[in-house]
């Protein structure tokens, strides 16, 4: 599968077809290129509410306004991905249905129609301060291209979560992100190459770039598009399959043969994913010794 990752800026709409030309042009230009999996970044749905005019400008109007537009942009995503044949992770946003606080999600769209939706499962500190709220449990979407899980910029972070993935069969980890500066993108690049290292998978950070003008509200946003694998058997040393520039808007992409995962398992230098389990013998038993 060819997996395409946005680094994708905000923009400041006037009109909804204005909108949906732009996400059109994004779609059309990865799928010209051979993309079957396109990720775009965490909140980059909150342009939707340039739209409102002046809700942009304070947070709580902000996340009305983007929710507000989430069915149409959800019927957009779901034609876009039926008209090229792509699998679309479509950039994460408010949803307030069932929860009277909004929860952040992504939601993702195959040829064949929708395949589900990922909600956020830890809150930063600043979606603690907007009352953003965990929502649904993680998901596993099986598609043709893999099996997919979605972590959401924080929860790469938490190795818990990207096992219990790897452990329900996931391949693909897709990480979404928000960043406002260069440590914000650190943490979660670390976060979705560890992953890869631990669950010998592949991670895929999208981030999103803002200048703060299209929603001032979110503030400004920085990062790098990448793809990474475990450094090992039929991957880069690096573990980078394809990385690109900071702040530097586009679509980076990368090949990923799905039988190289399955392959990095079995017969990989180190065997991450296999011996998870002796961490906790060996804490058993340290403890077991220090107890005697």
């Amino acid at each position: 599968m060819k997996i395409a990752s946005a680094a994708y800026p905000l923009a400041k709409f006037h009109s909804w077809d204005d909108y949906a030309t732009n996400i059109t042009s994004w779609v059309a230009d990865a799928a010209d290129q051979g993309a079957d999996l396109l990720v775009f970044p965490e909140y980059s749905a909150m342009e939707l509410a340039s739209l409102n005019g002046d809700a942009a400008l304070e947070i709580e109007p902000a996340l009305a306004a983007t929710a507000s537009h989430l069915p149409a942009a959800d019927e957009l995503h779901d034609a876009l991905a039926r008209r090229f044949g792509v699998h679309i992770l479509a950039g994460s946003a408010p949803a307030y249905d069932p929860c009277p606080r909004p929860v952040n999600r992504a939601r993702l769209f195959g040829p064949d129609g929708p395949l589900g939706a990922q909600d956020k499962q830890i809150m930063t500190m600043v979606e603690r301060d907007m009352d953003v709220h965990p929502g649904a449990p993680l998901q596993v979407f099986d598609t043709p291209l893999a099996r997919l899980g979605v972590l959401i910029c924080y929860d790469v972070e938490f190795p818990d979560l990207g096992r219990a993935l790897v452990e329900a069969g996931v391949e693909v980890i897709l990480a979404p992100s928000y960043t406002e500066g260069p440590s914000g993108y650190w943490r979660v690049r670390i976060g979705a190459m560890a992953r890869a290292l631990e669950g010998q998978c592949v991670s895929v950070q999208a981030p999103c770039l803002s200048d703060g003008v299209a929603c001032p509200a979110m503030g400004t946003a920085t990062g790098a598009a990448g793809v990474f694998g475990p450094p090992d058997l039929g991957f880069p040393e690096t573990g980078i399959l394809a990385l690109g520039k900071m702040g530097e808007p586009g679509w980076v992409m990368a090949d990923v043969p799905r039988d190289a995962i399955a392959r990095v398992r079995a017969e990989g230098r180190v065997r991450n994913f296999t011996y998870w389990e002796e961490q906790a013998l060996r804490l058993n038993g340290a403890e077991t010794a220090a107890a005697e």
